[in-house]
């Protein structure tokens, strides 16, 4: 691997260079849903006057994605700072998999037909149940489905993980109701029985990530494998009765239920069946590709577990090797930001809460769990329990500790991740996300007063945004509103710009901002790589400053 070069112009700054990426902070449109501006961020209304500004972005093909109506997200966000370029990302690859047919032709697809078609058993597909195309896309299970039909598998059952939080809130019906075509149209000769078996909310259960909360993979796997729980003839029959129990709730929070035929459950996962877990985004497939794999388990009281051929979208950890079948291969990303600088022998600190640690870990390292040598991690337990409880997160605790970073001396280059915006962002609860992200513009000040201390840099931009599109939009593009006038909340994360700030106290840098045509959040690599006194690697998207 090549080695970074010192730029003679400048040599660096006597203190650190820090990232802070404030996870869904965006730059909104609608000053009515925008909870960035309503909130109270005096220190971010000051550096956006007074420092280095720009307006970069986050979503879409700038960070590898199909399409720029494909919203940004933490994982491909994180990636493409980390590594300083753009990968094409799951979705895309999976969707050019099934289109020229070769995940159909792999042999790890051939392998699980092969195994449900020789036992006459069930082929299982477990994922999220929306076309958000941030952890999973509909269109791929239904391709699945239509392809495992022409390969003669006779009983296919869906495990489905109602969304609700990369699409509309409420949305999950237009879903069922999709999906209930498909199935009368590909069950309507007979020859096959595909149903949906089993579900729940994905923030009720199965899709927990970081050893947050493993109770979540606990709902899951007794609804899933063991056909435990409430039952319901079909799914929409399960999410209206929760909506009529509990006015209000969130389809991302919906209970697991269970789909019974006959008075019986109709797909509990048993020995011999194939199981595919659809979710081509690593972070929310871990721990479920876990209880399928492992041969103890120790997070919760698994019972035995099943004999059968389980498969992941992706790999989800290719330093661990997990799943260890998976039919399409991740995005190869090399050479990254920690790397480069570790080879230099530049001391990094990375630091979240666990709901965002992996975050500044694996997936700003290349979806790498390992550690370069000259890195120090430090994760804050988080609360475990709904956010918008505690808007707060661990902002307060990973200032501390970042200041204690800077004041140390012992590291050159610190980043950090602030979850506040995009996790109290996704409860819809805009009271909650005010609080979240004045939370945050607190601990950027705390650091900006450090780092004039020590004469270091920072650089502040977010992964995408979220708190800053908080309510509905009709097809005219207007704020969607109820009876009472009141805005629709909105979940997902939005399509809209991010800040890229750079905050030089001591001038030493003689920052000045480049000319980079359409900027994304891919080119913070290089400009951390500038600030720290280095020239970046030449296929690097560039840097937003000039220096020295």
């Amino acid at each position: 691997m090549e080695q970074l070069k010192k730029n003679e112009a400048f040599g660096g700054p006597e203190g650190p260079v820090v990232l802070v990426v404030m996870d869904g902070v965006g730059i909104g449109k609608n000053p009515e849903s925008d909870y960035v501006k309503i909130a109270n961020t005096p220190n971010l209304d000051w550096l956006r006057e007074n420092a280095i500004y720009t307006e970069v972005k986050a979503h879409g093909t700038a960070v590898g994605l199909p399409d720029d109506s494909d919203m940004g997200n933490s994982e491909v966000g994180h990636n493409a700072i980390g590594c300083g370029r753009v990968f094409a990302q799951g979705a895309a690859l999976v969707g050019d998999a099934i289109r020229s047919g070769s995940m159909f032709e792999d042999t790890v697809w051939k392998e699980l037909v092969a195994n449900v078609n020789e036992k006459d058993s069930s082929l299982h597909f477990i994922g999220l149940f929306s076309d958000g195309n941030v952890h999973s896309n509909l269109n791929h299970l239904e391709a699945m489905l239509k392809r495992a039909k022409a390969e003669g598998v006779k009983k296919a059952r869906v495990h489905a993980l109602i969304d609700g939080r990369d699409v509309p809130p409420t949305s999950a019906l237009e879903y069922v109701d999709r999906f209930e075509a498909f199935l009368s149209e590909i069950n309507a000769d007979g020859t096959v029985d595909y149903c949906v078996a089993s579900g729940g909310g994905r923030m009720n259960i199965t899709m927990d990530r970081y050893n947050a909360d493993w109770s979540m993979v606990e709902r899951g796997w007794n609804a899933h494998v063991k056909a435990e729980g409430r039952t319901f003839k079909t799914m929409r029959e399960a999410v209206e009765t929760f909506r009529t129990e509990k006015p209000g709730i969130l389809d991302q929070d919906l209970p697991a239920f269970v789909i019974e035929r006959d008075g019986a459950p109709v797909g509990p996962i048993v020995d011999g069946d194939s199981v595919i877990f659809f979710n081509f985004r690593g972070d929310r497939s871990l721990e479920i590709t876990k209880a399928f794999e492992a041969d103890e388990l120790t997070e919760f009281n698994r019972g035995p577990k099943p004999d059968v051929k389980y498969a992941g979208m992706m790999q989800y950890d290719g330093d661990l090797g997990v799943p260890e079948k998976f039919l399409v291969a991740p995005p190869a990303i090399d050479r990254t930001m920690s790397q480069f600088l570790s080879n230099a022998g530049v001391k990094q600190f990375a630091i979240s809460e666990t709901q965002k640690y992996g975050h500044v870990t694996y997936f700003f390292n290349g979806n790498n769990s390992g550690k370069f040598e000259t890195e120090t991690w430090k994760e804050i337990p988080s609360d475990v329990c709904p956010f918008e409880n505690a808007p707060r997160m661990k902002a307060d605790e990973i200032t501390e500790a970042v200041v204690a970073a800077i004041k140390s001396g012992e590291y050159k280059f610190i980043r950090l991740n602030y979850p506040n915006g995009d996790m109290v962002g996704h409860t819809g609860v805009c009271s909650a996300v005010k609080i979240a992200v004045e939370a945050v513009d607190e601990g950027v000040g705390k650091i900006m007063e450090a780092l004039k201390e020590v004469n270091g840099i920072m650089v502040c931009s977010a992964d995408h945004g979220n708190s800053d599109d908080m309510c509905e939009l009709n097809k005219a593009g207007e704020l969607k509103r109820d009876e009472n006038g009141k805005c629709l909340p909105k979940t997902a994360h939005s399509l809209n710009p991010v800040p890229a700030i750079v905050f030089d106290p001591s001038g030493v840098a003689k920052a000045r901002k480049a000319d980079v045509a359409d900027p994304g959040i891919a080119n913070l690599a290089a400009t951390c790589i500038t600030l720290l006194g280095f020239v970046p690697p030449a296929d690097y998207t560039p840097s937003l400053v000039d220096v020295g």
